[in-house]
């Protein structure tokens, strides 16, 4: 039985969202402007038999595709909105679910650290895969359960405003971001994050994990 935790589409890939994912994407690398689609479910096995069906069924590029014991992830994107849909249906129907029976993503925490610290950002500079903090400005650091939802509320930050992108876990027990930039900016990035993830319905876990 497959339970589905992540399935959210993304309408228009931002351009750091897209250059993020170009550097930790295994398969083939959106461009920018692509639709995307993010799939998380467990057990994580079974996202092996979902991208099947999605290859099937649409013309869609697989762009991350992470088996891990618990949880899989598999992203999908295409220029094309109504490919990215079909795929979506198709992962839906191969594992006779519908998109209502997604999770509703939880932010576990969310904070906004202002002028930051050199050393705080030399350590945060070394363990990101994007673009790098400069001391003195602002640092958003957001949670979110489950992990899949991190990309949504990436690419919504963006749109709404000039910040730097400089990491975001989409896959695991818990899904992370870190975005800087001005006071201003970081504070209109967080509101449109948070706000994209409330607006996404599903269900309630009743227990974490």
């Amino acid at each position: 039985m497959v339970s589905l935790r992540t399935f959210s589409y993304i309408d228009v890939l931002q351009p750091q969202v897209v250059g993020f994912l170009q550097t930790v994407s295994a398969g083939f690398q959106p461009l920018d402007g692509m639709a995307a689609l993010f799939v998380e479910i467990a057990p994580g096995i079974a996202i092996n038999t979902l991208t099947d069906a999605a290859l099937k069924h649409a013309s869609v590029y697989p762009g991350m595709q992470i088996v891990e014991r618990a949880y899989g992830l598999l992203e999908l994107h295409a220029f094309d909105q109504g490919a990215v849909r079909a795929a979506g249906e198709a992962i839906l129907q191969r594992a006779g679910l519908q998109e209502s029976d997604r999770l509703a993503p939880s932010i576990i925490s969310s904070e906004i650290i202002h002028g930051i610290d050199g050393h705080q950002a030399m350590l945060i500079n070394r363990m990101r895969h994007g673009d790098m903090i400069r001391q003195g400005e602002t640092l958003y650091v957001l949670e979110v359960l489950p992990a899949g939802y991190a990309a949504l509320a990436c690419n919504e930050a963006e749109k709404a405003a000039d910040i730097r992108v400089l990491e975001m876990i989409t896959f695991g027990a818990f899904g992370r971001l870190y975005l800087s930039g001005s006071e201003e900016h970081i504070a209109q990035a967080a509101a449109a994050a948070e706000r994209a993830l409330k607006s996404v319905s599903g269900r309630v876990e009743s227990k974490r994990a």
